[in-house]
């Protein structure tokens, strides 16, 4: 980084690159005035964002205005950037406000204030267009900058009790006592065993076991607003949930025994405080943290409070990493209590939805009705088995509702071409003016205030259409997001599924010709599969397709596959004349733990587990093992396999076919 870089602070440098960020967005191969205030407002926490967001100055706005005044580059950018004349200033005049207010440092209160020197970029005409007047920025910026120092001077901050662990921890009763948390639905059970186990005398460390995205951390979330609302036991009302950040403690100790004493200090002050209790999530991590040569881990220095109870601690951890890490030092498993979180049910998923959905219509600005909550549980469920919910269908919403709000923010098609030929004709009246034609400069005038009325008339239409309509998530934008996710084509997500199906033998009599019984048979079974007839543990098909070479058994399945899952390329061929012998088999599932390849995963497994719904070729069955039948019989009753990784993949959303020339 150049030398006249050196005195910013970490928070400005992040202003800047931020920046940078905001540039690639409008496809701008350059820095400006406006990139800055963007990553200003962007950044969050230094005091040009504090003043800013005191004045209402929103992300989007800003946004908005510069695309209007500005608009977008036509292709993307990468690389570097440099900065504008106009930004190089406003870095200059950065410097210059921190030597007249006698600061040794750049923050992002000086950056804002060069912004506001530099009346004529693009910035001050940002904010001036959202009605905000500059000088009103300035006074703001000055005064809490006024503000700040005295406090400094007279210390009104009292000194925190806890002051290492408030640097690399979160506190969750202050976060729920600030509305900062989600609200946490159902897990009644777990909460309450979560404070059975804090009530104890003796080993009083929980420990919450679950697969990701279970809602592991929601259950300590939700102890934390019980705290704050007086629902628990005396012992502990008065309780601080303090998160503990191995990554944080880790991080820059570069010599052997800082990171011992960086975590003694924070033991040091759970018992001198006397009323703390921490959370460490993804617990398994202790174990190895900070060990460099010579030195002991975290795990050896927390046994000894744990045991004797000077430090009580909610870990949250996956079963796999419980099983790898913990269970292997019996030392640190007995000093925890394990409680097992299952993940919830569809119906609970929905009451969970439902529960915070609030929070993000508000943050997305539109509203997210009823039948967009039960279709994301549903199709979550169904066509995402590679994770969990509500985990997944809480980003099914999410992502669906950030899509919404995009396509309705967007500037009308028209908009942008009539601001993109006012640019043009200003361009083009100052060169005229430049080159003395003046009548010819009238005329550009006459017609630029034409084209910004219409300008003006267009934004205000569409001003007011978003604040007449605030934009709505319907079970259709919930169906694109599943189909973004998976590959499966929306229309078989869709009501109108059922038309397709009754229409299946017409579609593929048009690409198979003379396999009339065959195409029957199959239609039919789908169209029972699909009606729920099936056992819902079961693949959607099994078939056996018997004929000499050159019938079109393959092209039938490959034309399959097309119909059903949208794409000619969702078909996984596995050719068995290569799982000939017995040792081959371990190639549908993957090696054994120990031999080579085991990292590799199974061909069959792997390939299921990226692509959940497709159409599997066993070509040529009559050659494999008998082995694999056994596999085999497992998929068609069950309808998944678990790898050697121990990974359960799943087959319902599979059609399987074999072909045999016997």
């Amino acid at each position: 980084m150049s030398s006249r870089f050196e005195k910013f602070t970490e928070r400005a440098r992040k202003v800047l690159s931020l920046s940078q960020e905001e540039a690639q967005r409008f496809n701008h191969n350059y820095i400006g005035t406006e990139h800055i205030l963007l990553g200003l407002v962007r950044e969050g926490e230094g005091v040009a964002a504090k003043v800013l967001a005191s004045l209402d100055v929103e992300l989007d706005k800003v946004r908005s205005a510069v695309e209007y005044i500005i608009g977008r580059g036509e292709r993307g950018v990468s690389g570097e950037m440099g900065l504008t004349p106009r930004a190089k200033r406003v870095i200059e005049l950065a410097v210059d406000e921190a030597r007249r207010l006698n600061h040794n440092y750049i923050g992002t209160e000086h950056l804002l204030l060069g912004l506001l020197r530099e009346e004529e970029g693009v910035a001050a005409g940002v904010l001036e267009s959202l009605g905000i007047s500059l000088d009103k920025v300035r006074t703001e910026t000055v005064r809490l900058l006024n503000q700040s120092t005295s406090q400094s001077r007279t210390g009104i901050r009292s000194a925190s009790r806890t002051p290492t662990l408030d640097q690399i921890g979160v506190d969750l009763t202050e976060a729920a006592r600030k509305g900062k948390l989600d609200p946490v639905i159902g897990r009644n059970n777990e909460i309450e065993r979560l404070i059975q186990i804090l009530s104890r005398r003796t080993k009083n460390n929980p420990c919450l076991i679950g697969e990701p995205g279970v809602g592991k951390t929601a259950i300590v979330e939700g102890l934390a607003h019980r705290i704050v609302a007086g629902d628990v036991p005396q012992p502990l009302r008065d309780r601080r949930l303090l998160t503990l950040d191995i990554g944080a403690l880790v991080a820059g100790t570069k010599y052997r025994g800082e990171f011992e004493e960086r975590l003694k200090k924070v033991i040091d002050e759970v018992k001198t405080s006397g009323n703390c209790t921490l959370f460490i999530d993804e617990i398994h991590t202790i174990v190895g943290a900070g060990a460099a040569e010579g030195a002991v881990d975290a795990s050896s220095i927390l046994k000894p409070p744990l045991a004797r109870g000077e430090l009580q601690c909610i870990g949250a951890t996956t079963a796999n990493d419980y099983r790898k890490h913990l269970e292997k030092d019996a030392a640190l498993e007995r000093r925890f209590q394990p409680i097992s979180v299952g993940e919830p049910s569809v119906e609970e998923t929905v009451a969970i939805l439902q529960g915070i959905k609030s929070r993000y219509e508000e943050h997305h600005q539109l509203t997210i009705n009823d039948e967009a909550i039960n279709t994301a549980a549903a199709l979550a469920a169904r066509y995402i088995p590679d994770r969990f919910l509500p985990d997944k269908a809480i980003d099914l919403i999410d992502e669906a509702s950030s899509r919404v709000r995009i396509r309705n923010l967007y500037a009308p098609a028209g908009l942008r071409e009539a601001i993109q030929t006012l640019e043009t004709l200003r361009h083009d009246k100052e060169v005229a003016i430049a080159t003395q034609k003046y009548e010819r400069a009238a005329e550009l005038r006459t017609r630029e205030q034409e084209l910004g009325e219409k300008v003006e008339e267009i934004q205000e239409e569409q001003r007011e259409g978003q604040e007449a309509a605030q934009p709505v998530v319907t079970a259709e934008d919930i169906s694109e997001v599943v189909s973004m996710w998976t590959g499966i084509p929306v229309t078989s997500l869709a009501q109108d599924e059922t038309t397709r199906l009754l229409q299946m033998e017409e579609v593929l009599h048009r690409r198979i010709i003379g396999q009339d019984e065959a195409i029957s048979v199959i239609a039919k079974a789908v169209r029972r599969a699909r009606a729920g007839l099936k056992d819902p543990r079961h693949p959607i098909g099994s078939f056996i397709f018997l004929g000499p070479t050159g019938v079109g058994k393959t092209e039938l399945v490959r034309v399959l596959a097309e119909f059903m899952f949208g794409n000619r390329d969702a078909l996984i061929r596995l050719d068995m004349s290569e799982f000939m012998e017995k040792h081959a088999v371990a190639r549908l599932v993957g090696a054994p733990p120990g031999y080579i390849g085991y990292d590799e995963g199974g061909q069959l497994t792997e390939a299921v587990r990226r692509k959940g719904y497709s159409a599997i070729l066993l070509d040529e069955i009559e050659k494999a093992d008998p082995d694999v039948f056994n596999i085999l019989l497992q998929i068609f009753d069950d309808g998944h396999l678990t790898d050697a990784k121990g990974r359960r993949v799943d087959f319902r959303n599979t059609i399987i076919v074999m072909t045999s020339n016997i």
